[in-house]
């Protein structure tokens, strides 16, 4: 349903992604009204620029890797060459088909009236798209982010390239640097390496994926030492400069390095400079939106959602958020989403999943004496061994209470979060956890085996 000259619903979306399409979905099923707006396509950088082609070059690059090691597990096999214009076939493929559901969905909803255009917010109840007003009873901003750069670092999309500008590649680079060790720079990196690239990560802060648990930390540039990553941490970049091959980055210390690509994955930035935020009144803080728990902006009717509210930049948060704002504004009085209880998944190899806090976390916040851990180590775990990966389980308990945190690394451990995030959200004991029966062999039975050890009776596992 489109209606391109404007009008008046009971909510007007500004942005398309996660959060905003979550939000006109919930929204309809309420029999709402919603003009869903956004100047790009339905599902955001997530569908189209983040997550989902993400995860599909980290599959392909996984096919990659078990081709070249097949005869440890008996089979022959050659990897003859990685063919990007195949990779890319396929990846676009997986993006292409979520996109016409995706559209489907929300252009035969008779609530919802899609509206494609860059909209600006003119008013505290109206916005407006090439000249065009829609007028909300609520209004929901959804804008998104985009990838950061630092100053004095130009990226031309050729030799300084940004993720997005990666995501398009028609060849894999000979030998690429990575500007950060979060999420971003650490999945491409494994991709690279593991189509062939020579890869060097810099990462300003001391170790890899920062934000995770110091152990989990030291399990990945373990790992990575193995497959031959290069990094450095502790080592703020200074400069780049062309060659005649690529590029020349300097960093701290006045060390260079050079290879044919630098990738830029610094973070990403909300998306709310010139759009009328400011002008209405709401609060920004380095252009993040500010919100109280029930992400309303103090403004009129104006609530947001996803990667602009400060916090984790996750898709899901912001399909969360979607839901429970629509939720809201139908007068459900849904639960405050709780933050520390959202799963985290970095898709490299080894995977990290983590949910609830971290051991440094929850010291500070009960005190030392009153926080214990517990480390399973995948060894012990069949399905693990027959997969043939390293990694540990690592559970962050306030001592006779509830486990607070659940951190997890090795190969497909993204796929327990689930149950992690049950354990931390529900609050659960582990005499509670270890009653519970866990599938042989499956790599879930390690998150049994952590539990049983946690409550006092190991069994595979020294206590």
């Amino acid at each position: 349903m489109s209606q391109p000259n404007g009008g008046t619903f009971d909510i007007v979306i500004l942005g398309a992604g996660s959060g905003g399409y979550a939000a006109a979905l919930r929204a309809a099923q309420f029999d709402l009204s919603v003009a869903l707006i956004d100047k790009a396509e339905l599902g955001g950088t997530c569908l189209h620029r983040g997550c989902i082609p993400t995860k599909a070059l980290l599959h392909a690059a996984e096919i990659a890797d078990q081709t070249r090691e097949s005869e440890q597990f008996g089979v022959k096999a050659d990897l003859v060459g990685i063919d990007m214009a195949g990779v890319n076939a396929y990846k676009d493929g997986v993006v292409s088909r979520l996109f016409k559901g995706l559209s489907g969905m929300l252009s035969h909803n008779k609530n919802i009236t899609v509206v494609q255009g860059a909209g600006k917010l003119v008013s505290k109840d109206t916005v407006e798209v090439d000249g065009k007003r829609y007028t909300g009873r609520n209004i929901i901003l959804a804008t998104g982010s985009y990838s950061r750069s630092l100053p004095g670092l130009e990226v031309d999309g050729k030799r300084v390239l940004t993720s997005e500008h990666a995501l398009t590649m028609d060849r894999v680079p000979a030998s690429a640097i990575v500007l950060g060790g979060g999420v971003i720079g650490v999945e491409f990196a494994s991709v690279w390496k593991s189509f062939g690239a020579d890869v060097t990560i810099v990462e300003a802060l001391p170790r890899l994926v920062a934000a995770e648990d110091a152990d989990i930390s030291k399990q990945v540039e373990r790992a990575f030492r193995k497959r031959k990553i290069n990094f450095k941490v502790g080592k703020p970049f200074e400069k780049v400069e062309h060659t005649d091959n690529g590029v020349r980055v300097t960093i701290a210390g006045g060390e260079t390095l050079e290879a044919e690509v630098l990738l830029v994955a610094v973070g990403r930035g909300p998306t709310t400079a010139n759009l009328g935020y400011e002008q209405q009144g709401i609060t920004l803080d380095r252009g993040f939106v500010i919100v109280d728990e029930r992400l309303r902006t103090g403004v009129g009717n104006i609530y947001a959602v996803g990667d602009i509210v400060p916090g984790l930049q996750l898709a899901h948060r912001g399909f969360q958020q979607g839901i429970f704002v629509a939720e809201e504004i139908a007068g459900k009085k849904p639960a405050v989403i709780d933050e520390a209880g959202i799963p985290r998944v970095t898709y490299s190899d080894p995977e990290v999943a983590s949910v609830g806090i971290t051991e440094a976390k929850a010291k500070e916040q009960y005190g030392d004496d009153k926080v214990s851990t517990y480390n399973y180590n995948l060894g012990g775990n069949g399905k693990s061994q027959i997969l043939k990966t390293a990694g540990f389980i690592k559970l962050v308990r306030v001592n006779d209470g509830p486990v607070v945190g659940v951190h997890m690394v090795g190969a497909r451990v993204g796929e327990l979060v689930g149950e992690a995030q049950l354990i931390t959200n529900w609050e659960a004991f582990p005499e509670e956890v270890a009653q519970l029966v866990h599938a042989h062999p499956t790599q879930n039975e390690a998150l049994g085996e952590a539990f049983l050890a946690l409550a006092g009776k190991p069994l595979h596992a020294h206590s």
